[in-house]
């Protein structure tokens, strides 16, 4: 009688958000291994850092494109950070939920706020650091951050953090197999997902 599949179970985002150091990238990387999930490629601004590549990273636009964008209504959301745009495409989400599959969405705070608002149907999941000190050490031991960006980053996980309850669930991130696991778990992305 019916078209389609009726079994197939409905798509989702699923939104993972945390500060930076917190191991969400790496969550995110984990989570790109299952076939059942897309990532969202976000549209910015911002100029490619090294080793990034257009189309893979982010789609890397002008200021003139990204405003098409905006005109055309092609974002589910988009913002402003530090003078660069950030914009996630309304296509790829609406073509993953039709199919049935997870589209992963790694996003700062003020992003997954946007989502939640709009009731795009999903899972949010903030990860959090054990505490702020060993986020500062993970931040200081990477090496990649001057000592006045990394304070920057502070400033802002603790915003953030401030705003993890906006979130369906939080992970803490103390060893980062337990919480990969805990996030699959989430997702339903678990060997027995539906135990």
């Amino acid at each position: 009688m019916g078209t389609g599949e009726p079994n197939k179970k409905p798509g989702f985002i699923l939104v993972i958000s945390g500060p930076s150091g917190c191991g969400k990238s790496t969550i995110c990387r984990n989570l790109l291994e299952d076939e059942r999930v897309d990532f969202s490629v976000s549209v910015t601004t911002r100029k490619p850092r090294e080793g990034e590549l257009d189309g893979r990273e982010y789609l890397f636009v002008d200021e003139d494109r990204f405003r098409e964008y905006v005109d055309s209504g092609a974002f589910l959301e988009w913002k402003e950070v530090h003078g660069n745009c950030y914009g996630t495409l309304k296509e790829p989400v609406e073509n993953a939920l039709a199919e049935g599959r997870i589209y992963l969405v790694e996003i700062d705070v003020q992003g997954g706020e946007a989502l939640k608002l709009i009731r795009v149907p999903g899972v949010f999941i903030f990860v959090a650091p054990p505490d702020l000190d060993t986020l500062r050490r993970r931040l200081v031991d990477r090496g990649t951050d001057t000592p006045e960006v990394i304070e920057q980053r502070m400033r802002k996980a603790t915003w953030e953090m401030d705003h993890a309850d906006l979130y369906d669930h939080i992970v803490v991130n103390q060893d980062l197999n337990i919480a990969i696991a805990e996030v699959r778990r989430l997702a339903g992305l678990a060997e027995k997902a539906d135990v």
